[in-house]
């Protein structure tokens, strides 16, 4: 039986698009996008489940406490009788009860190599700056189940990519193009799409069989 996965998503919805394609050309075996919930009105990433036919649904963080907002996120999932929870360029933190509630059933993508550059402070743009600033040589993305401790989950996958000469220029045309969210999650520095989809597929799919 495939599992039943919610996505959650602040903003445009590029990485929740790889997954519904996937689930469209049956590339996402292990389970199904059941649910989309945007803690944001307005995000294009609600057009794209309306589009694939997924149910999605609005939480409006700004609008409530984090308290209310996670109990409406829990009816919902009780509802859509949702198994696992992908967090997709989500901005939203967590609280640890809420976390509690779905131990290893909760996956994000964090746009570095954990234990580097990751916790409090450290998302979308500022991540990138900040090692760049470093001078690294090595970068990329890891995927972890969601504890307590920001980014402090346990890692599923990580890909690493090489810190070319003039990837500050790269960064900032991808900016510009405005590919933040899908550019940098499973790509670093590199123009290429594909890599960063099979391997965001990849990720989910092996989240889900460790379940």
């Amino acid at each position: 039986m495939k599992q039943r996965v919610a996505v959650f998503v602040s903003g445009g919805g590029t990485n929740l698009q790889t997954l519904l394609d996937a689930q469209a050309d049956g590339r996402l075996q292990s389970g199904e996008i059941a649910l989309v919930i945007a803690s944001k009105e307005g995000v294009f990433a609600l057009e794209r489940a309306r589009q694939a036919g997924v149910p999605a649904v609005v939480v409006a963080r700004a609008k409530m406490l984090l308290e209310e907002f996670e109990a409406r996120c829990l009816a919902l999932l009780t509802e859509y009788q949702i198994d696992y929870i992908a967090l997709a360029g989500f901005l939203t933190v967590l609280s640890a009860d809420f976390i509690d509630r779905w131990p290893h059933k909760i996956i994000n993508v964090h746009p570095a190599l954990i234990p580097s550059f990751c916790g409090k402070g450290f998302f979308g743009l500022r991540v990138h700056e900040a090692a760049l600033e470093y001078g690294v040589k090595v970068t990329g993305a890891t995927v972890h189940f969601v504890n307590e401790v920001c980014d402090g989950g346990d890692i599923i996958l990580q890909k690493a990519v090489e810190v070319l000469p003039g990837a500050s220029a790269v960064l900032a045309a991808l900016v510009a193009a405005g590919f933040e969210a899908e550019g940098f999650y499973f790509g670093g520095f590199l123009p290429r799409k594909e890599g960063r989809r099979r391997a965001l597929l990849q990720a989910l799919e092996e989240g889900l069989a460790a379940l």
